[in-house]
């Protein structure tokens, strides 16, 4: 299932907009369900679509349940698996190369009036340097025609870029936008070792579609999914200029930066293509930051008890809470569960233990299994002077937080009829 056979079938706005504010105005005024934009003002041929990725989409996609699709991508980022090379004539997205390299008439959003401007937030960047290929979401402000300023935060891109500025030279990437949604997924995973996120996204492919990645090499010798709608050839220079300001997941605004230049060489794309144009703080960006973090708490606390989903809240914005579901068997199995979920994801604040009759995506059950099985002053676990995120705005100058646990569970042994709702 590629991107296009994803966005497949979701309503169609056929009236002119704009890419300044438009998106997110039709967005909010549809109840932010999956929109296709059809007439772009600013960008004649092309079509725009935000909304797509939630986790109940991807479930129906791939005929899963969540706490399956969570394994399955658990065992992706554990079993990498080689992709294949396409050939450039059969690669969609080199159906067309722009005669004049300019990256503004794409439907590239501005969607807050507090951004420093249009942003690309959902496309991804294939980067190859010293050896090592690196797949990974950074948000990009337009700067111009050809060049764009990239908020690098530490991680493995950055280290690249950083051993190139050294070195005083570019490092030269591909900027994809529109692939199907399993290399989206791959692209929002990290980990404490470099490891080639394409990899793991063919590993998905062979688990959930039979058949391995398809690659093309672009002439700067990058190789990017044959399938996506957009790929850009570009370098990260050692230039600087502003980045930000810039709606952050949390709906909070980020600060204005000295961050690296891009520049752009060539934009390849499909016939009538479509941009992924995600915006920020809404259900998209929860899910591509929040879902590949579910795989490693559940993992981890799969150590310590059963454990059989895991959901990163919305209040949370995908990032700093999450509910886990376990089968507690042990008197303390659900504190164990607490301090392993929050090892699992050190950015998290806050987790909620429940059981399994109750759904971690409804908010309402999960408040009402707080409110009939937990007592504040013995199924509470509060940690001090720890790791804190930096999307969290209330973390102490030294950049660490205090987090909290909540055991929302039956003791394993009690009468339950009590404890369990007939609604």
């Amino acid at each position: 299932m590629g991107f296009r056979e994803f966005v497949d079938g979701i309503r169609m706005v056929k009236d002119p907009i704009s890419v300044k504010y438009d998106m997110k105005i039709a967005s909010e005024s549809s109840g932010n369900e999956p929109l296709l934009f059809n007439e772009i003002i600013e960008s004649p041929g092309q079509r725009a679509v935000t909304n797509i990725l939630t986790r109940h989409r991807l479930c129906e996609a791939f005929d899963v349940e969540p706490g399956e699709l969570i394994d399955i991508l658990s065992w992706a980022m554990e079993n990498p698996s080689d992709t294949v090379l396409v050939e450039a004539d059969s690669a969609p997205v080199l159906e067309n190369k722009m005669e004049q390299t300019d990256i503004s008439v794409l439907p590239i959003p501005r969607h807050y009036r507090e951004d420093g401007g249009r942003y690309q937030s959902s496309s991804i960047i294939v980067a190859q340097y010293g050896k090592q290929r690196n797949t990974s979401f950074h948000r990009q402000l337009l700067k111009g025609p050809d060049r764009t300023t990239v908020r690098l935060v530490p991680r493995h891109l950055r280290t690249m870029a950083d051993q190139a500025f050294e070195n005083n030279e570019d490092v030269p990437i591909v900027v994809v936008n529109g692939p199907d949604p399993l290399v989206l997924l791959a692209a929002a995973m990290s980990f404490n070792e470099p490891i080639d996120e394409l990899r793991v996204a063919s590993a998905l492919h062979e688990r959930l579609y039979g058949a391995k990645l398809g690659l093309v090499e672009l002439p700067n010798g990058v190789q990017v999914p044959a399938e996506s709608e957009y790929a850009m050839e570009a370098r990260i220079t050692t230039k600087l200029d502003d980045e930000g300001p810039y709606v952050d997941i949390t709906g909070t605004v980020d600060d204005i930066r000295q961050e690296q230049v891009i520049e752009y060489d060539s934009i390849y794309h499909r016939n009538e293509p479509i941009f992924h144009a995600l915006i920020p703080a809404g259900v998209e960006h929860m899910t591509l930051m929040g879902m590949p973090r579910a795989p490693t708490i559940k993992t981890a606390v799969s150590e310590v008890v059963t454990c059989t989903d895991v959901y990163l809240t919305d209040g949370g914005s995908g990032w700093l809470s999450s509910v886990v579901q376990i089968i507690p068997e042990n008197s303390g199995d659900s504190m164990r569960a607490i301090e392993a979920a929050l090892d699992g994801h050190k950015s998290m604040k806050q987790v909620i233990v429940v059981d399994t009759d109750i759904d971690v995506t409804n908010s309402t059950r999960v408040e009402w299994a707080l409110m009939t099985r937990w007592q504040p002053d013995k199924d509470t676990l509060i940690l001090s002077d720890q790791k804190g995120s930096s999307l969290d705005p209330s973390r102490s100058g030294d950049g660490t937080t205090s987090k909290i646990g909540f055991d929302a569970t039956i003791e394993p042994g009690a009468d339950r009829s009590p404890f369990e709702s007939v609604l």
